[in-house]
Parts: C-alpha cells; structure tokens; sequence
C-alpha cells in the first residue's frame, strides 16, 4: 500500500511539474510522425506542444525551422501561372489570358499536370541539396482567376479573361492537375487568387475600397471561385489588397470566413496577399498598431500572412487583441497543408516523389507547349484569305518589329526561364529556310521610351589576353573575399540562375566578378543597363554607369548611357551578388540609335511579304503597371504604316497580353493574327499557322474595343457596360471571336421546349466541317434571359466545347445546363429561377457579329424554351 501511494504521489509530481515546464524542456512527442495516424490527430499532436513563438513563426511565409520538434524550414512562396516560374529552367506555356483563347478545359488540365509534374521534381532535388528557400517549395500561388474587367488593367494577361464561366471552367481544370487526384496526398497546392473584388488600378490597390451590389459580386465576380471551391476543392485562396465593403480582403469576415468557410465549404488555408497584412495599417488605416493589423487579419480568416506583420501575432495575445486558440486554428490549417503534401512522411509511401528531374524541360513538355501555343492563336482577319502561305512561292519574307526576335516578349509575366525559347523570326526561319530567305530589321522601339536593351553579345567582349568573352571569378560568398572557388570564361553576362547551383560550391551566397573588355561596333552614346535581382554594378573605363540593387523577389532594370568610339578596348569591371533569393545576371546594351523605321522600311520593300511584330510586353504591362491606354504604342503605329505603305502584303502579329484598338490595322492590313504571350514555342507555333501546317482556332477571351471612350472610369467596378455581357457598343472584335482556314455549319439544335424551375436543360446541336481543311472548331453556347425581372447579362457563355473535324466531318455535340445556369440574383439580393424564356445561341462565336466582321469561317444558331414555375437556390 505504501509503495502504491508513493508511486501515484511522485507520478501527481512529476506531472505537475511537466505540466509548469518549458515546452522546450519537455520530451517531445514525435508519434505526429506516426503516418498510420490521422492528418487531424497528428496535427494536433505537433500543435499542442508548440509554444506560442513557435506558432507564431509558422504564420508567416517564411517560416523558421523548429529543430526541436524536427520541423524543417519552409517558404510557402512559390509561383506557376504557366510554368514553374522563378524556378531555373522550367516548361514556360503560354501566358494565362493567351491559352485562355484556346477554350480547351483538356489542354489546360495537362497543363496542370505537366507544371505539377516539374514542380515535385524540382521540389525533391532542392530537398536533396537541403534548399529551402523562396520558390523551392509544393504550394503555389496560381491561378489569378479574377475577372479582367477594364483592358487597362495591368495584370489582366494573368487571368482567363473577362467571362465568368470561361474563367471558372478552365480554371478548375488547371488546378485539378495541379493538385493531382490521389485520394490522401497533394501533388502541389494550387491558390486561386485575388479574392475578391480585384482588377486594378494598381496604383490604388493598397487602399482601395470596392464596393458592387450584389448581383454583380454573384453574377460576375464570385463566380469562378466558387466554382474552383466547390468543384475543384482548391486548398489554397489568397485575400486581395483592397478593401472590400470596408474590410481588407485579407482579413475580411465576410469573405474569408462566412462566405468562404461556412458558405462554400473551403476547408484549405487563406494567405495574404505579399504585404496585404501590412497595409490593414499602413494603407487602410483599419488599425492603429502593428499588432492590431495582424489580429484583424488573423480573425478575420487569413491563416498566413505573406510577409511578417504576423510576428506582431505575440503581442496582440498579450493585448488580449486575439486569443491563442485564433492562432492555434490558423496554424492547424498551415500545416494540414504541409502534411497533406506528404513533407512529414517517408518518400516511400508519398506518390509523386519519384518523379525524375530529368522530366523537367522534356522533349513531351515542350511538345504540349507548342500545342498549347498553337491552339491559343486568334486569326482576326485573313482578308482575300491570303494565309496560309506557301512557302514554295515565296522568295524573301520579311520580318520586323520590336518583339519579333526577344524571347521575353513570348512569356508575359509570373514567368519560368524556357531552355530553348523560340522567338517569331527563329520559328520563321525554321519553317522556311533555306527554301525562302528571310530578312530581319527591328524597326522601332517597344515605345518611345522605352528601349530595346539587349545583352551584350560575346563577339563585343575581350578578355585580357584577347579571348572572346570576360573572365568570370566566382566566389562563395557575396563580398568577392578570399580565392574565388571557380575561375573561368563567361561567353558574356546573361544567367538565369533562379536556384540551379552553378556548381557543388556555389548554391547560395555567392558572388562574381567579370573582367575585361568591351569592344564597341560602332561610335556613339550607348544606352547601358543591367537586369539583376539583389546586387550588380558596371563600371566601364573605371566609370560607374548604373548600380542595380535591386529586390528580394523581384528583378530590377537599371540603365545609364555613355559615348564609345568604334573599335576601342574599354576596360569593364561587373560585379555581382545573390544571397537565398533566385538569382538573375545580364549585362545589357541598346546600340547607337538609328533610323529604325527605314531600315525596316528598306527590308520590307525587298521582301514578298511581311510579317509585322507589335504589341506589348511585361515592360509596358503588368504588375504594378497599368496602361493609360489601349493603341499601339505610337512608335509602333508609325512603323505599321511605313511598312504597309511599301505596298506589300503585311500579316500583322499582335503579341500582346490584353486588348489593343487597332483600328487603323482593321481596315488597311491584310491579315492579322494575336499570339499574345505564346509561351517558349511560340515562334514555332506562328510559323505553323502562317505556312497551314496547323488550323487556326482560337477565340478571344476578351473584348477589343475601338477606345477607351467606350468605357466607364477604370476605378468603377459596376459592369455595366463591361464586357459583351454588359457592353453595348460596337466592339472592334467581339469576345469568343476567331478565323479558321475552313468552314464550320450548325444544324440540328435541339433543346427542350419547356422545363420546370430546377430542372437541367439538355442541348444538342450538329457541327459539320463544310470546308477542305481539317481543323478545330470552338462550340460556344450562349444563353440569353428574354424576360427578367432584373437587369441582365444581354448574353452569356454557359457551355462550350472545342472538337476536331476533318473535311465533310459531322459530330453531335451536347450541353447539360444545369438549374444555377438559369438563375439570377433579384432585388431581394437572392439567387432565384424564375418562370420566363430563354434563347439559347450555339455557333463558333457570339451571335450577331459575322455579318459585321465580313469574313466569318463560322455561324450561330438559335432556338428558345420556357422555363415554368420559380425556385429560390439555397445558396448565392
């Protein structure tokens, strides 16, 4: 008895003990290892035994190794919008708003697929080597699905374009195959992004308060999250910058919490937008202290922060601001995530892990990408169908213009490195040499600030002893200390490191020096620059023309001009620096200006025909940059019509990553064909359009206006008057627009002549290939609301299809639309069928345009059925 009641005794002690003890100090319970174990039981065996510094520390993007709990470091920043981005060398597809026009939701899944397969590969050997830093990781902040609503938008060509479902269908493909179908583990983690409400203008989006009534927040820009929730299970949503309805997106009870949560059912994690946690204090002014920014955000459903407002997460418990139970269930949603990508369990039993690396780039991806390009072209005009071309009866083909021979004008931006990019002239080239010669002239500038900088070719660099190239030391640290580890010649300064190891001894932290010349081909004032992320600097001739310091995540231009004399051995002295971050290195130049134009001029007029090159790039649009407005820039205008005066035939290739007013191109260039952003194919695929060795099918996935007077002011988000759904002007080229080299009928549409509200209606129609090519054909249904009670779309997509026919080739094609189709939001702000008529248009592209657009290779359709009795839907 007396030994029992000692034993319970020193048991009561010892408890009360460990019960008082540091966590650090108490024996750590691994059984969260245990994979036979539930992901819940584990995760709440790791969370209960974490101090609140430790939770903490989680929270954020970069979050700390926990040594003692054997937790390793994380960086939940990673990126793949098309391609595994900021990565080294990856498969680079076509840009968001460019594979948008193929209206493929197959395509897109294996493009997801694909990405995801890169992704686990690279994942792996980072692993491997013990990297773990920024874009290293399984989860990824892509896809932007948030509606392109005003051409201005700088970051449109991020997203699916301007419809709803088109933006929701192709969406949840994309994140399918990125998360992978394995019942337990996630191949990667996907991230719908920015929710809610958010379009531009960049310039506002830190302070900005949207506010929309209701039937345009469920009709237009909802839609597609919901739809990549519900269907796609997304594990991942990132809150916006702006506010919405006064509360920040990224830490909004509204959004985040009843909607999301309770409504939709999402049972992933929320991360801020970079900074957005920030700006609750800082741009907003929704709290008065660091620490209260962070417990709105936290309370308001955002789990992570990307940056590191939520350190300020230990204070606000202090203040009583937030309990630790908020963070406890913020931080058992990260690191769901975390043991759902399998990073706490042997490779054995994880699917995935034994992708090889050597997947990464193949020979099977760059194939999908070149199909990914070729199915994203939109032929807009083929006038006296002049395209395609034969090569056989052409002798000189010119090409010309600022981006026809740059690859990074064939990315857009979120971009990877390609391996072998294909700019317009190399795929020209390739098709036709040496059959037909092929002369290039730049022509113009992107615009007229902005200069075509270039890296600096090796023929133009000396080392010391008269080599081509400088001689490059590299060292294993970033202060250029001690004996460089690696002594060689660099052909000259244009690396792309983004993590690839240049070798054993050189990873991270490292640094480099070039020496040696620069021999210029001609005299004149050079415009001088580089292209770096962290630290770079030139010095020529012991001067220093431009210091780049640039940022931990984001590459920096930098440019400064001097005067050389031809032929002139000018010392050069570059030095440059990376630490964690992914590491970019170029040394640019822009030669001397000449006159552009007439060279290009020159070159057209010897030619047979040629094909012009304008448009945009990541320079003129994107993040933090929207347009003021939508031509041409005025250069490139100028350029067209000089060419175009030479009076030969032109074929205008429009690379761009939103809609451009090319009104005076319409009605006096001979063809026109958009590429947008085509990916790093996507010279090749241009070239099978152009020469017929592949039909073009693409649609746009957004409207081209004539101007910007049609349009309300960028900063008001009522669609009326946005997009074909509410636009009720003349566009210049219609959404859901495209040209083939055949021609598609429309017979035989069927339709169900009355249904009850909540019935699904079935639609069939026949699509017959009329004409003597093969080709694709992209069957849009649109269904237009005859006779609301409110406002409505004037028409909508509800379904489509995209098929292959041979000549004389006929298929069936059927749409089930499904009872949420035929609902609307009243003005009780309720989502009801009502009882009315509906027409339904089936048709290659929107009904009522062929006759305006004068050489349509398609038709549309109608019928109409009634819809009997109402239903009011549960959810909105």
């Amino acid at each position: 008895m007396h030994k029992n009641l000692h034993a319970i005794l020193l048991i009561l002690i010892l408890g009360a003990i460990s019960s008082v003890m540091p966590a650090q100090e108490k024996e750590v319970d691994f059984s969260y290892l245990d994979y036979n174990r539930s992901f819940e039981e584990r995760v709440a065996i790791l969370v209960n035994q974490m101090t609140l510094e430790e939770k903490v520390s989680q929270l954020m993007n970069d979050s700390k190794a926990i040594p003692r709990l054997h937790i390793p470091k994380y960086n939940w920043w990673n990126e793949c919008l098309h391609g595994v981005a900021r990565n080294g060398f990856a498969t680079v597809f076509p840009q968001s708003i460019t594979v948008a026009a193929s209206f493929n939701k197959d395509l897109m899944h294996d493009i997801g697929t694909v990405i995801s397969d890169e992704a686990r590969a690279k994942y792996h050997e980072f692993v491997r080597i013990n990297k773990r830093e920024i874009y290293t990781g399984l989860d990824f902040w892509s896809p932007n699905i948030n509606i392109f609503r005003d051409p201005r938008w700088g970051r449109g060509h991020e997203t699916y374009g301007e419809d709803p479902y088109l933006t929701g269908e192709l969406a949840t493909q994309f994140i399918t195959g990125l998360q992978g179908d394995d019942p337990k583990y996630f191949k990667t983690i996907a991230t719908s992004k920015h929710f809610a409400v958010h379009s531009g203008p960049e310039a506002l989006r830190h302070q900005f308060d949207v506010d929309v009534s209701d039937r345009d927040l469920y009709e237009t820009y909802l839609p597609a999250f919901r739809k990549t929730v519900e269907d796609a299970k997304v594990y991942s949503i990132m809150g916006a910058y702006n506010r919405f309805r006064g509360e920040s997106c990224s830490g909004s009870n509204f959004l985040l919490n009843k909607l999301l949560r309770d409504t939709w059912g999402f049972e992933g994690y929320v991360v801020s937008d970079c900074g957005a946690i920030r700006d609750i204090e800082t741009g907003h002014h929704l709290a008065d202290t660091k620490a209260e920014a962070a417990a709105i955000g936290i309370k308001g459903g955002c789990d992570l922060n990307c940056g590191s407002y939520y350190k300020n997460l230990t204070e606000a418990v202090k203040e009583d601001l937030v309990t630790e139970n908020d963070i406890d269930r913020a931080l058992e949603r990260v690191l769901m995530a975390r043991f759902r990508m399998g990073m706490f369990d042997p490779d054995s039993i994880v699917p995935y892990t034994d992708i090889p690396v050597d997947i990464v780039c193949c020979s099977a991806n760059n194939s999908l990408a070149r199909k990914a390009a070729q199915e994203s072209i939109v032929l807009l005009k083929n006038q006296n169908n002049l395209l395609p071309l034969d090569k056989e009866k052409l002798k000189t083909i010119a090409v010309i213009g600022p981006n026809a021979d740059n690859w990074e004008s064939l990315v857009g931006n979120y971009h990877g490195t390609p391996l072998h990019p294909v700019t317009f002239l190399s795929g020209i080239k390739n098709k036709v040499e040496p059959i037909a010669t092929v002369q290039y002239a730049e022509g113009s500038n992107l615009d007229y600030e902005t200069l075509n900088l270039k890296p600096v070719p090796s023929v133009y660099l000396q080392t010391e002893d008269g080599k081509q190239g400088l001689t490059a030391r590299y060292y294993s640290n970033t202060d250029w200390e001690g004996e460089p580890v690696l002594e060689r010649t660099d052909e000259n300064i244009e690396f792309w490191w983004e993590h690839k190891p240049i070798s054993k001894n050189l990873i991270d932290d490292f640094s480099v020096r070039w020496t040696g010349y620069l021999v210029p081909p001609e005299s004149g004032k050079y415009e001088m620059g580089l292209f770096s992320k962290r630290g770079m600097t030139i010095k020529i001739n012991g001067e220093e023309i431009t210091n780049g310091k640039g940022s931990a995540h984001h590459a920096k231009y930098a440019t400064g001009t001097m005067q050389l004399e031809k032929g002139k051995r000018y010392p050069v002295d570059i030095t440059f620096f990376s630490d964690k971050s992914n590491a970019h290195a170029q040394f640019l130049w822009a030669m001397p200006e000449k006159d552009l134009i007439d060279e290009a001029v020159a070159v057209a007029e010897k030619a047979d025909i040629t094909v012009l090159v304008l448009g945009l790039s990541q320079r003129l649009e994107g993040e933090g940059g929207d347009r003021k407005d939508i031509e041409l820039p005025a250069v490139q205008e100028k350029l067209m019509k000089a060419v175009k005066a030479t009076g030969k035939p032109v074929i205008l290739v429009l690379n761009a990553g939103s809609a451009l007013a090319i009104n005076w191109a319409k009605d006096n260039v001979e063809a026109i064909i958009n590429v947008g952003y085509p990916g790093e194919e996507g010279g090749n695929a241009l070239a099978d359009v152009l020469f017929g060795d592949y039909n073009p099918s693409g649609r746009l996935p957004i409207t081209y206006y004539t101007s910007l007077e049609e349009l309300p002011p960028f900063e008001d988000y009522d669609m009326k008057e946005r997009t074909y759904r509410y636009y009720t002007g003349n566009p210049l080229y219609p959404f859901g627009y495209g040209l083939s080299y055949t021609k598609f009928s429309y017979t035989d549409l069927k339709v169900q002549k009355s249904v009850k509200a909540g019935e699904n209606v079935m639609v069939s129609v026949t699509v017959t290939n009329t004409g003597e090519r093969s080709g694709d054909e992209v069957v849009q249904l649109y269904l237009k609301d005859e006779k609301a009670s409110t406002p409505r779309p004037l028409h909508q997509l509800e379904g489509f299809e995209r098929i292959h026919l041979n000549p004389g080739e006929s298929e069936v094609v059927s749409f089930k639309l499904e009872p949420r189709q035929l609902s609307m939001i009243n003005n009780k702000s309720e989502r009801v069928i009502e009882a009315g008529s509906f027409t339904v248009y089936v048709g290659g592209e929107q009904p009522g345009f062929s006759s305006d657009l004068h050489a349509a290779t398609t038709e549309v359709i109608s019928t109409a059925f009634r819809v009997k009795g109402k239903a009011k839907l549960a959810e909105l």
